[in-house]
């Protein structure tokens, strides 16, 4: 099922409940498809070239560098709004449809499984003995 454009929506006289609704749905696929495209990257099913874009758009996608970066008010957003969306596309169409439904389906069991509470803790642990050890290291550099 294809979520509806909460744009035509609202240009339709929908109300706020319809459009957020929507916009949820839209955001549940989205993550849906980039998760597929992650397990595209890796399946034997997918031609090469399009693993290397698929890579490609995911490395963008988790990189802390942006083509246009988010402080700049409006525009900062542009590339995570416009142009991930668009590339996720562009690759979900050069892949078999067979493929990628089976990828989608993959991806849909992925998203339901728990999050593990222990792991995040556990990460959480790292950065805060990690901080704690370059906040002593500065400590005896400046005031010892």
């Amino acid at each position: 099922m294809r979520p509806g454009n909460p744009a035509q929506v609202a240009s339709k006289g929908g109300d706020v409940a319809q459009i957020l609704t929507m916009l949820k749905a839209w955001a549940r696929a989205a993550k849906r498809d980039g998760i597929a495209l992650y397990l595209a990257a890796r399946d034997p099913r997918v031609p090469w070239g399009i693993k290397a874009f698929a890579a490609a758009v995911a490395a963008y996608a988790l990189s802390p560098i942006d083509l246009i970066p988010d402080f700049i008010p409006v525009l900062g957003y542009l590339d995570e709004i416009v142009l991930l969306p668009v590339a996720v596309a562009v690759i979900a169409r050069f892949i078999d449809s067979a493929v990628m439904d089976d990828l989608r389906c993959k991806a849909d069991l992925l998203a339901q499984r728990p999050v593990s509470r222990t792991g995040a803790l556990m990460v959480i642990a790292i950065w805060i003995a990690v901080m704690a050890v370059f906040a002593s290291m500065l400590h005896r550099t400046y005031y010892a």
